[in-house]
């Protein structure tokens, strides 16, 4: 074995030179390499006295530029003084208000002000010029004595040195000097940008220069952290046997392991990246002109470098289960689990003392794990279903294949975030954006395939559901008798049952809302709302139009709506109104809320409607309210249509009201009520009631509501329209057989309010105004005859929702027996 050679010991040689020697003449062979380091250190001197040349140079041509500025300024200064003086001696020869002395302060002091101002622009931009150059030719400097050190890590550890040692805390201490110029030249830039904007060229110049700077220190720093990590036993091994078969061991973290030195290399390593992170973030603020700085909810690129790695050797049996991606799914969670805890307590006290105050050791390796999955799947997995998705033939099986992908994203997401549920506000910062969803964000086109596959899928389950008859049930009790004791609690409807909307309705709800919650860690507020739009909202219009072709059936008679077509009627409207009140609710989200005023920009002005604006489905919420409305207004007038075609004979025969109607046998509404109704009439009311008890049960309290007060509205209005149409001459008999009749009508609303009448005013107006003796309906009539205006009959009063017109009509249809 050849003895070492051993170098005479010179005591005129310096240590570092000393060391220089041993490293590269470490043996008999080393000899043979002194004329290529003869030569290289030639060519480094060369390049050190060109550099050291030009700074000179630079310095000189900086050092006039500043002689000739500074004798300008000189010069400027003597003038000023020289004003300065003689405008003591214009004040006290002529005095302030002398001609002299107004052209002084008004034409030569503002000039005089002006040209001070420009000098001291031009010192302020002189001196940060030659403060700028100082700080970059000392990280120049700093950053050339780090990369010409010998090629050894600079963070490296060997125990068999002790010298090394030595040698990595002088370059951890150079590295520093340079990431502290490189944060002051950002400091000097920063107030650069917020107080002269106009010196662009000054912070472009040195930006150049500290680019290139990083683009040597920056990828060097970089590699000696991946080899320190090597050595450090990262990624832990994975047990290859067990994971072919499915299973997979708790990871031992090499991150708990170091010990020493080799724990205080890794941490100077750590915080020299997160330096240049932060540094780096800062420079884009400036660029970006975000002079309010932020902390940027990104990775950090130590933990990049450690998901690097373990990326490399998981997508060996990635790719053995791209058909059984939940294989996939599981191995990621398992390392990110295993690991996740050492991580923790390793890495987060030196974020700390980076003092990136807004990051998380957690959040940042969870985040590294996902976007490794996310972008293994986006080029191995879902580039290759969207192009097999061109092919009809494979449609059916890509559509499968993309959505079972989905839902095992779905549940992996909220596995890793579950991960996080002890960060304060994770969800509501940094990991809402942690997911797998993310590999869509440069691809809108995935985005459209998902939502059509989602959409044809979700009309899919709804038709199902639609073939079983079952699914228009209400499952509500039948028979139930309207309260009328006043309360207001039946008409605020929150459930379903509440609505009395059909089962199916409740599935539509639920479908929809599936597809709403699958995109919710969609990065960007446009994808989500691209997503929603394209499969919850178009899914809505496709189950409008089932409601309305419900409504719609030709069983639906064009005069006499019978049973079965009123019921089919309300439950489409029942759905249409428990799915508005949903849509309502869901406005209040706060997911939905943010996507409604993105979409809409800057186009919500105060005077616009603004709950409408902020409403996300505000088109379908109104078609819901228009389906509501036409259909409401549907049963309404066919309920009008069919009294007025049953009640044609009574409203037409002049002879019930005109005369004693003694040859008319008289018709009980019941065994319980002395009234006798006019023949011609019962029918009318009879079939008037059974449709208002078959709506009843069927139709929701709301919407009943508001549709039996219209009816007897309508109805009121055609009573009394079609007295005053027939010129009938009431007489005492006729008058009471007429208000025999409307009480029977006033009795088919009984059971929806206690005083039914109130809401008949025309008819009741009208029975005032018949039943007044003959002397009080004279009196009003000559009261009418005069000065309307000043008309004060008590009976008069009485009678509010009748015109002049009407009631000197009614009064003159009154016959009175002599």
């Amino acid at each position: 074995m050849e003895p070492p050679l051993v170098l005479p010991n010179h005591r005129d040689l310096s240590p570092h030179l000393s060391r220089f020697l041993d490293d590269h003449f470490s043996s008999h062979q080393d000899l043979s390499t002194a004329f290529d380091l003869e030569t290289q250190l030639s060519e480094n001197y060369a390049d050190l006295n060109s550099g050291l040349a030009g700074l000179q140079k630079n310095l000189t041509k900086l050092v006039v530029s500043w002689i000739s500025r500074s004798f300008t300024a000189k010069s400027a200064l003597h003038r000023l003084s020289l004003n300065v003086h003689n405008l003591g001696l214009y004040t006290s020869q002529y005095g302030i208000g002398s001609k002299k002395m107004r052209r002084f302060l008004g034409e030569e002091l503002p000039q005089l002000a002006k040209e001070v101002r420009r000098i001291e622009t031009v010192r302020n931009y002189a001196e940060t010029t030659l403060e700028l150059e100082a700080l970059v030719g000392d990280l120049e400097d700093a950053v050339f004595c780090i990369m010409n050190r010998h090629a050894g890590s600079m963070f490296s550890v060997n125990l068999s040195y002790p010298s090394n040692s030595v040698d990595s805390g002088a370059k951890q201490e150079r590295l520093l000097q340079a990431v502290k110029a490189m944060n002051d030249i950002e400091d000097v830039l920063i107030n650069v940008t917020e107080s002269q904007p106009q010196w662009h060229h000054l912070p472009k110049s040195v930006d150049t220069r500290v680019d290139k700077v990083l683009a040597v220190l920056r990828p060097q720093v970089l590699a000696e952290h991946r080899a320190l990590l090597a050595s450090l036993g990262w990624p832990p091994k994975l047990l290859t046997s067990n994971i072919d078969i499915g299973q997979i061991s708790e990871l031992q973290n090499p991150l708990l392991l170091m010990q020493g030195d080799k724990r205080k290399s890794y941490s100077q390593s750590f915080l020299t990246l997160c330096a240049l992170q932060h540094l780096q973030t800062r420079r884009e603020d400036r660029k970006l002109n975000l002079l309010v700085q932020k902390e940027y909810k990104i990775g950090l690129w130590a933990i990049d470098e450690m998901v690097s790695p373990i990326a490399s050797q998981t997508e060996y049996h990635f790719l053995k289960w791209v058909d059984q991606p939940e294989f996939i799914f599981a191995l990621v969670y398992r390392i990110t689990s295993d690991l996740v805890l050492g991580v923790d307590l390793v890495l987060q006290p030196l974020i700390d003392r980076a003092r990136l105050v807004s990051y998380s050791a957690k959040e940042a390796w969870v985040f590294a794990m996902v976007r490794m999955l996310a972008g293994f799947l986006a080029k191995r997995v879902f580039s290759v279903l969207a192009e097999r998705y061109k092919e009809k033939h494979l449609k059916s099986e890509v559509i499968s294949s993309w959505l079972h992908l989905i839902d095992l994203i779905v549940t992996f997401d909220k596995r890793m975030q579950s991960l996080l549920n002890s960060e304060p506000e994770s969800f509501e910062g940094f990991s809402k954006g942690i997911s797998v969803l993310s590999v869509s964000c440069d691809r809108p086109d995935w985005i459209d395939i998902w939502a059509k596959m989602e959409l044809k899928d979700a009309w899919k389950k709804l038709k199902v559901e639609l073939k079983d008859e079952r699914a228009w049930l209400a499952n509500i009790k039948h028979g139930v008798e309207f309260h009328v004791d006043g309360e207001l609690d039946q008409f605020l409807l929150s459930t379903r049952e509440d609505h009395k909307a059909p089962l199916i309705a409740e599935s539509a709800i639920k479908i929809a809302w599936e597809m709403i919650e699958r995109c919710q860690t969609l990065q960007t507020v446009s994808l989500r709302i691209q997503f929603i739009r394209s499969t919850a909202a178009s899914f809505f219009w496709y189950f409008f139009n089932v409601l309305l072709l419900r409504c719609k059936r030709p069983e639906f008679p064009s005069d006499y709506p019978d049973d079965d077509a009123l019921v089919r009627i309300c439950g489409s409207i029942n759905a249409a109104r428990y799915i508005e009140s949903k849509l309502q609710e869901w406005s209040d989200d706060v997911n939905l809320l943010e996507m409604r005023i993105a979409e809409n920009g800057s186009n919500i002005h105060m005077k616009d409607d603004v709950s409408h604006n902020t409403v996300f489905f505000s088109e379908e919420i109104k078609a819901l309210a228009e389906l509501q409305t036409n259909w409401l207004m549907e049963i309404l007038t066919d309920l009008l249509r069919q009294f007025e075609i049953l009640s044609w004979e009574y409203v037409q025969n002049r002879e019930y009201f005109e005369q004693v109607q003694e040859d008319l046998s008289p018709v009980s509404v019941s065994a319980t009520m002395d009234l006798a109704v006019s023949t011609n009439v019962v029918e009318a009311l009879d079939a008037l009631r059974s449709e208002l008890q078959v709506i009843e049960m069927s139709l929701n309290a709301k919407d009943f509501l508001d549709l039996w007060r219209s009816v007897a509205d309508g109805l009121d209005h055609f009573i009394l329209g079609s007295i005053l149409a027939s010129d009938i001459n009431f007489s005492d008999e006729g008058v009471n057989q007429f208000g025999t009749d409307m009480q029977a009508l006033f009795l088919v609303f009984q059971p929806f309010c206690v005083r039914p009448e109130a809401f008949f005013p025309c008819i009741r107006d009208s029975l005032k105004l018949l039943k007044l003796d003959k002397e009080e309906a004279k009196l009003l009539q000559v009261d009418l005859s005069g000065d309307k205006t000043r008309i004060k009959s008590e009976h008069f009063c009485r009678v509010s929702h009748l015109s002049f017109d009407q009631v000197e009509k009614i009064l003159r249809m009154r016959k009175f027996e002599i």
